[in-house]
This record gives structure tokens, sequence and C-alpha cells, in this order.
């Protein structure tokens, strides 16, 4: 397995977090650290960039599951982007295209924020 990693970088108002590798149990927490320092930092509209992501397990799911409330709750959302068809199949398996925004890439998410 390869390793997991996360980049954030800013675009005016939107956060976009970029993940790589294998988000599984035992990665999880480095994304939960992320959204936990957005949302200490008041940073409520996130893209998620999953272009580089190679693999997620249900805790990696549960990651998203545990801050879109927050999110919502403070005017922003958390909108997903660029996913390989595994990773979109096992997203779309679990009914997450009914609750989150997937676009085909990064900035067709940011547009959705700037639009808003």
């Amino acid at each position: 397995m390869s390793e997991f990693f996360t980049n954030l970088k800013e675009n005016g108002t939107v956060n976009i977090v970029e993940l790589g590798g294998y988000l599984d149990a035992h990665t999880a927490p480095q994304l939960e650290n992320v959204f936990s320092d957005l949302i200490k930092s008041k940073r409520f509209n996130v893209v998620v960039n999953f272009e580089q992501l190679n693999y997620i397990s249900s805790a990696g799911l549960g990651v998203f599951m545990a801050f879109i409330e927050t999110m919502r709750e403070n005017s922003g959302d958390i909108k997903l982007a660029a996913m390989k068809p595994n990773v979109y199949n096992i997203f779309d398996l679990l009914g997450f295209p009914l609750l989150y925004e997937i676009f085909n890439s990064e900035n067709e998410a940011i547009d959705k924020f700037i639009k808003q």
C-alpha cells in the first residue's frame, strides 16, 4: 500500500484539500485533523480533490460524514471533485451523491462556490 497525504491550498474563500494514496482507518485521523483545523480557522467552504487518491475505506468515508454538518451549519459545504472511477463507485454505492455535490474537476467545484 502507498502512503496517504493531504495538501491544503486556498483559492479566494475556497479551501482545497488534495488527497493522495490510501485513505483508511490508519490514515483517516490525518484527514480529520485537516478538517478540524479548517473549522478552527473558520474556513467552511471546502473542495476535496480526489485526483491522486487511489483507495478509500469506510473509515475514510466516515470523516466526511463527521464534518459535513458543521460546515453546513456555518454556511459552508464540502464539495467533492476529480474522483477516480473506483473511488467514485464506493461513494455512489453508499449514496453519497445524494448528500454531496460531486464534480469532475476541482475548478468546477470552486466555481459552484463562487456562483452561490
